[in-house]
């Protein structure tokens, strides 16, 4: 290649580049000024359409006003025309109501004329009745209020003494026929229901087979038998006595189930916190059971029907004692009694039974000490819906309800002869009349109190009070001062009714 040539390429190539310079800026102009004219079209049109868009709306907008205004004329007509309906009907009704208070003001004017004429006729009768009344008066030589006086004292006098023979003929009929049936009702069932009677103690011992046994059951630093009293919820004495150990409890449920779980931790030898808790809680299950199970044969040897739910009411009983009297074993003893008082009267032989058998189930309900077992285990009978003469000889079988049904007296009475015979209760007669003598002697500790008696087996105390010194205000005052007086100086089961009785007698002779 010359030396031209290689001169000339680089001369050719900036040629050639400016060359396609120019005609790239040349087409880009030629499509910018294209675009812009299209712009400008599209603009336009779309101006165009807008305005007729615009026109559109407008004209759509000019109907739908037309046709609201419409709609509102018409329904304006349609409530003027109501209004002017109205209107017309209270122009009716005005002249309707004026036409009968015209009515009404001349029946009143009537009436007002009659009420005279009444009220002059009525003076007449009575001038003449008083004027016959002297004339009889005169004739008879008496008053007339005297004559009347006279004649109903005669009456009553002899109303007084026909009834007071009729009385005094019946109630000796009556007592002599009760005291003889009674007696023999009350013997035969207390012959055909005699039972053994067994006293609860507050202590359970068990056998060991050593005395090493006792250093296991106290444990390492005395852990074992924290943890036994803790979760059975008793008292265990361990003491020099050779091969026993002493289970302490009010509660003879709790009692028992810690001795059954004793023994069988004594058998099994495992003696350690964990498995003590294993085992009383089986043993509680076991018992539990036992209990729902006592309850249905309570019920089947009674031959009586009652809802599953009360089976653990009646079982609970067999760890609730009084006096050292078991209360399921009373209780079935008082449904049997009730059951042959009930035959021999005539009464309903099954709910007396389930009266009895029920009678003391407040006893076995878990409470805060409010209310009495009479009333709560009413409550509870009722909620599962026993019938009401059932429920009432509950509620009132230690007279904190008046008796209604006949079933009531029935359980007074069976109750009375299963807790009173001997040998069902561990009370003493001494101990009896002394606590009795101490619930009288704080009555009569109170000023105004005349006399007071203890009955109901020392249930209930009735104070009479002095009607000058106490007064029927002060007469609440007195029953809670005996009453807070007995329960801080007494202890007794149950709860004990105070009744204060003032009355005035007046008393006048005739000579």
């Amino acid at each position: 290649m010359t030396p031209l040539e290689i001169a000339l390429y680089p001369s050719l190539l900036v040629i050639g580049l400016a060359a396609g310079f120019g005609i790239r800026m040349w087409y880009a102009k030629n499509r910018l000024h294209s675009a812009e004219e299209k712009f400008k079209e599209v603009l336009a049109e779309a101006q165009k359409e807008a305005e007729t868009k615009k026109k559109e709306i407008l004209l759509e907008a000019k109907d739908n006003i037309f046709n609201e205004r419409k709609q509102m004329e018409r329904e304006f007509n349609e409530r003027n025309n109501e209004l002017q309906q109205l209107q017309r009907r209270m122009i009716q009704k005005e002249d309707s109501l004026d036409k009968k208070y015209e009515g009404l003001e001349r029946k009143e004017k009537d009436f007002a004329l009659q009420q005279q004429e009444f009220q002059k006729k009525s003076q007449e009768l009575q001038k003449a009745y008083e004027r016959h009344l002297r004339e009889l008066e005169k004739v008879a030589q008496m008053t007339a209020e005297e004559a009347k006086q006279q004649l109903l004292n005669e009456m009553v006098d002899e109303a007084k003494r026909d009834s007071i023979k009729l009385i005094k003929q019946i109630e000796e009929d009556a007592r002599d026929e009760a005291d003889s049936k009674a007696r023999e009702i009350i013997v035969a069932s207390i012959e055909r229901n005699a039972a053994e009677v067994t006293a609860e103690k507050t202590i359970t011992t068990v056998q060991l087979p050593n005395d090493e046994m006792k250093g296991r059951i106290i444990g390492r630093e005395g852990r074992n038998i924290r943890a036994f009293e803790s979760i059975a919820g008793i008292d265990l004495i361990i003491d020099d006595t050779p091969e026993v150990v002493v289970i302490s409890s009010f509660d003879p449920y709790r009692r028992e189930i810690a001795k059954i779980a004793l023994e069988r931790l004594i058998v099994d030898g495992r003696i350690h916190p964990g498995r003590i808790e294993e085992i009383i809680l089986k043993v509680e299950q076991e018992i539990n059971q036992e209990i729902v199970e006592l309850g249905k044969q309570a019920c089947i040897d009674l031959k009586v029907t009652l809802p599953r739910d009360l089976y653990p009411y009646i079982g609970r009983l067999k760890y609730r004692t009084s006096y050292g009297q078991n209360i399921y074993f009373h209780s079935i003893e008082v449904a049997n009694i009730a059951g042959m008082l009930a035959g021999e009267i005539g009464s309903n032989i099954d709910n007396a039974k389930i009266a009895g058998l029920l009678h003391d189930i407040g006893k076995s309900i878990k409470s805060n000490g409010d209310g009495s077992h009479a009333l709560s285990g009413a409550e509870v009978v009722r909620k599962y819906g026993m019938d009401e003469g059932i429920v009432n000889a509950i509620a009132s079988h230690h007279g904190e309800v008046e008796p209604k049904f006949v079933e009531a007296s029935l359980i007074v009475a069976a109750d009375a002869i299963s807790a009173s015979r001997p040998g069902a209760r561990r009370e003493s007669f001494e101990d009896y009349i002394k606590r009795l003598h101490t619930l009288e002697s704080i009555a009569t500790s109170i000023e105004g109190v005349d006399k007071a008696y203890a009955i109901q087996a020392g249930r209930e105390i009735r104070i009479f009070v002095n009607s000058e010194q106490i007064n029927d205000e002060t007469s609440l005052m007195v029953a809670r001062d005996i009453a807070k007086k007995i329960e801080g100086t007494m202890k007794y089961p149950g709860q004990i009714k105070v009744t204060v009785i003032r009355e005035t007698r007046v008393v006048e002779y005739a000579r």
